[in-house]
């Protein structure tokens, strides 16, 4: 691993008069059925250094824990399809705005919460407001990936759900590495992230999210599913 970093993305952030370097492990395509002890164990355990924090984006972790579903195999309900039409396109990916996506979404979170975080929406978005969907929704609404032109195959035709337990993945990973280095399970897109579980407190993912919000590892077929946090300056 050369400490390098994505195109377009910078390798370096200050925060809070710190800097830190955002460093990506680059790594083969995961794959359904793969192991993920296995695979941090070959990626990450002969580079991380005391100190450092390893994230580990969520797709990656539902992947391994057989939460990938091909377009083709998902038969989205009239309903799927009348709520997709409302939801907004984004330059970073699809999310719930495609008949298979949302109904993945009505699935995990069921339909009343979803009915109601559509109407909740449609209702704040006549006062400017936005990102109520979501919010009610919650995390396994926001962490659905749906496939864009820009996803590595065979993802680029199939929906990978948010990963189940990702605090305990984090503190098993974190025990499985050595117990000397912090791990995050991140879901981090090119208009912010949130920390889906980590081996941090709460004042060390606030600060995680602010070195993560620029997307170091992008949104394209780098294949970098994994990234290093290394503290360079700063107390």
């Amino acid at each position: 691993m050369s400490a390098q970093a994505n195109d377009g993305k910078s390798l370096e952030i200050a925060v809070d008069g710190a800097t830190y370097a955002r460093i990506p492990i680059r790594t083969r395509v995961v794959m359904p059925g793969d192991d993920l002890d296995a695979f941090l164990t070959e990626y990450a355990s002969g580079v991380l250094e005391p100190g450092d924090t390893l994230f580990v984006t969520e797709k990656i972790v539902a992947i391994t824990q057989g939460r990938s579903y091909l377009v083709e195999d998902i038969a989205p309900r009239p309903l799927a399809r009348f709520l997709s039409r409302y939801v907004v396109k984004t330059s970073y990916g699809i999310g719930l705005g495609m008949p298979e996506t949302m109904e993945m979404a009505l699935r995990e979170v069921g339909t009343p919460r979803i009915l109601f975080a559509a109407a909740v929406s449609a209702v704040g978005k006549l006062f400017g407001r936005r990102g109520d969907f979501y919010r009610i929704a919650g995390d396994k609404a926001r962490s659905i990936d749906g496939p864009t032109r820009h996803t590595i195959p065979p993802y680029n035709k199939a929906v990978v759900l948010g990963p189940l337990d990702p605090e305990k993945v984090a503190a098993r990973a974190k025990a499985l590495l050595g117990g000397a280095n912090e791990v995050a399970v991140v879901d981090i897109n090119d208009i912010g992230g949130n920390i889906l579980g980590s081996t941090l407190d709460k004042a060390g993912e606030r600060t995680l999210v602010q070195i993560l919000g620029d997307n170091p590892l992008g949104q394209g077929h780098q294949s970098t599913p994994l990234g290093i946090i290394r503290r360079i300056t700063g107390a």
